[in-house]
């Protein structure tokens, strides 16, 4: 059965809504949740309201080339959920420090590895001997319907393609998320691609979102074959309860 994983997007110090992935227009949440967009209180909501027990950390700042939020994280943490963190990791170095570190009195339960920050193949090989793939989510970070990517050799390859060459490294956690369907509401638009990876990989955990409006289009991601779904909009709005 597929879960809902809570997305909590931050950005300088707060909470921010995400929309179509221009970060530079993100402001603080307005949530029917709680009045208060700060870390501490989203999380509580998730936790004590909805019944969370994990939580999706995007850093925006991070991802940006920032020091990640430690602060925020343990937050977080001490409202009882469990990190997946995007910190906008793209070499073993990255990974290792936020493998390493302790929050209310636990490590980061999976770190996410973006196609958008990854520096090279051989990184993520080296972040997998570093740190074990089984604390590994590798992102397939699209851009309307495009991969997003700074290797070059994967600039010009389709998303398959790609996946063809990160998979076999052992990875068996993947995101698929399109950036430009983020907090708009209108579906992710990447079922027919989630059902091609699943085909092709049935081993794989695949996890989804990118502009999640209802229960019927987590419906249609259950039936893609994935097993959590990322959402953040929906929750805040009060459609997805």
């Amino acid at each position: 059965m597929t879960s809902i994983l809570p997305v909590i997007d931050l950005k300088e110090g707060v909470v921010v809504r995400g929309i179509a992935g221009q970060r530079d227009r993100y402001l603080p949440v307005n949530s029917v949740l709680t009045k208060d967009p700060s870390p501490a209180a989203v999380a509580r909501a998730f936790h004590d309201d909805l019944g969370f027990r994990d939580a999706y950390i995007a850093d925006l700042d991070a991802i940006a080339g920032a020091e990640p939020a430690w602060n925020d994280y343990e937050a977080i943490a001490r409202m009882g959920l469990r990190l997946w963190v995007d910190a906008g990791s793209g070499d073993s170095q990255a990974v290792a420090l936020l493998a390493n570190r302790q929050f209310a009195v636990q490590p980061i339960h999976r770190i996410i590895v973006g196609l958008e920050s990854l520096a090279s193949r051989e990184q993520l090989a080296q972040m997998i001997a570093e740190v074990s793939a089984s604390r590994l989510v590798f992102s397939l970070d699209l851009k309307a319907g495009r991969p997003l990517t700074r290797v070059s050799a994967w600039r010009d390859l389709e998303s398959i393609e790609i996946l063809s060459d990160v998979l076999p490294l052992g990875i068996d956690q993947l995101i698929i998320l399109d950036l430009t369907r983020v907090g708009v509401g209108q579906g992710t638009g990447t079922e027919a691609l989630c059902r091609q990876v699943k085909q092709r990989w049935p081993h794989v955990e695949l996890i989804g979102g990118g502009g999640i409006n209802s229960r019927a289009d987590i419906e249609q991601l259950t039936a893609a074959g994935l097993s959590r779904v990322l959402v953040a909009s929906a929750l805040h709005d009060g459609r997805i309860a």
